[in-house]
Parts: C-alpha cells; structure tokens; sequence
C-alpha cells in the first residue's frame, strides 16, 4: 500500500543515524532517550495503522494481525476488541490525556528537573561532563523554588532534592498533576500512541515521535550537562537571558503537544466511555 510504503520511509528517516549508531554500538547522550528509556524499537514506528473506520483493501495479510477483522472484501482496525481488552490502559490513558489538555501550561520550571537529578549526586546519569561543574549545578538548584509536576522526572531526583520541590509527587496522583507545559508530559504523548496502537493513524504517531525528538533537545540543551562535543549549544537557564528562551522554546511545544493531545483523543475515542464521552464519530472509508 503507497501509504504504509510512504510511512515507512519516513519511520526511516526518522530512526536512521539511531540504527546506524546501533549497528556500531555507539551511544548518544540525547537521541537514545526516545529509544532506552520509553524501550520502543525502530520498528515500532515503520508499522502503520489507518486508523479506526478505515477499510483496507487487498490487505488480506492484515487479517492475521492483532486487532484487525474482515469488513466486506477488506479489513479494518477493531477498535471495540482494542478497547475491550485493553479496557484499563484505554481509559487511563484517554483520561490522563483529556486531563493534561484541559489545563493551561505552567511555564516556570526552566528545565530544573535535570539539574535536581544531579543535585549532590556522586554519579550523574550520562557520561557527560557537567557546564558548571558539581558545585555550580548545586548551586543552580538552591538558587531556585523547584516546581516540576511530573512524577516520572520527579522519581528520579536525587533524594537530597526531593524535599526542594513544591510538591511530592506520586504515581497515583499523577493525573491531577500533569499539565501541558511540561517537556516530560509532552515527550509522553509519544508513548501514548504507541500504547494505543492501532488505533492511532500512522502519520499521528510519527509526528508524536517527531515532537519527542524536539522536545528531548532542549530538554537536554538546558540541562546541567555540557553537550557542545555533540554539537549542542546550550539554554542558560541560570541566567535570566536563558530563562527567556527556554519559556519560549517550552512555549511552541506545549502548543504542538496539545495539539497532538487533541488529535489523538478524537482519533481514539469513538463509542468509548471514558470520562468525558465520544469526541466524534469517524466515517467508513475505503482505501
């Protein structure tokens, strides 16, 4: 099919100076994050799905997948047995989603998540060197109120930093924490439309992928860690010039997270009974 060919292309293009590291056991300090700590293979990405209410025809071999039936002389993704038997996954994910999209995005955190993961640390997590060194990331930390919102960061903040945030975070609290300007919770919208699998349309999930990618830069680009022997600059945030561009890199993002928040709950969220109800109703195609 001229789509999923077209889709996989781009998948490639996407994940080819990942695979070639790979293939010589190469790491890299920013990039490897999209493929280590979310654990999703290239592969993952090359695979397309249409989306629900979509039928495809002369794709017989999809009817041996999961989650796909026969529809007349095609096939199309089953969207009732995705929902049926990942029923809790579904709905905590079409939750959290709705719940981070609905709120504004706060914008004054500047990154420090990385710093407070550091923070009187006799090991950091890359083998990076450190801008200002120890003294100077510590230094960074107890300059600032701490304000991170999102537990997956949070739980990795070095113990020393814990009680320097505004609030203890907790993995069943997360919903009510989460909020659009987080670089984390907007890298996450990629992991939830690989979760939601065939449900997500192909050129979603790779755009989620995509704002991952950008995201994770400036992500690092502010963090402590000195990154110009990869050829990154650096976002200052310890100066109020730094702050200033974080805010508005964070800015575009957020804005390109929701968006892609947006698309995927109407693309997943037809007959469902999440909170909140059906987005819409997808029409049958044919393709």
């Amino acid at each position: 099919m001229p789509l999923a060919t077209a889709h996989a292309e781009r998948a490639d293009a996407l994940t080819a100076a990942h695979r070639a590291r790979a293939s010589r056991a190469e790491k890299h300090p920013v990039e490897d994050f999209l493929f280590t700590y979310y654990s999703y293979k290239p592969a993952i990405l090359r695979r397309w799905h249409p989306g629900p209410g979509v039928v495809l025809r002369d794709a017989e071999e999809r009817q041996a997948w999961r989650w796909y039936r026969r529809d007349g002389d095609g096939v199309r993704v089953d969207a009732d047995s995705f929902r049926a038997e990942r029923g809790t996954l579904f709905r905590g994910t079409v939750g959290l989603l709705r719940a981070t999209l609905s709120r504004p995005g706060q914008f004054g955190c500047f990154g420090l998540h990385e710093w407070a993961m550091v923070y009187r640390a006799d090991e950091v997590r890359h083998a990076v060197p450190l801008r200002l060194g120890s003294d100077g990331a510590d230094a960074v930390v107890e300059a600032h109120d701490l304000k991170c919102t999102h537990f997956d960061a949070f739980r990795f903040f070095t113990p020393e930093a814990v009680p320097r945030n505004r609030a203890a975070l907790d993995r069943e609290d997360q919903v009510q924490h989460e909020q659009p300007g987080c670089l984390h919770a907007g890298m996450d919208v990629y992991k939830w439309a690989v979760k939601l699998g065939p449900l997500v349309p192909g050129p979603l999930l790779l755009d989620a992928f995509e704002l991952a990618r950008d995201i994770r830069t400036l992500d690092m680009e502010a963090s402590p860690y000195d990154l110009s022997g990869w050829g990154y600059g650096a976002v200052p945030i310890e100066t109020p010039e730094g702050k200033a561009q974080y805010v508005a890199r964070q800015r575009r993002l957020s804005e390109r997270g929701q968006v892609l928040r947006r698309s995927l709950i109407a693309a997943v969220t037809a007959s469902d009974d999440t909170p909140g109800g059906a987005d819409f109703s997808p029409s049958r195609s044919v393709l």
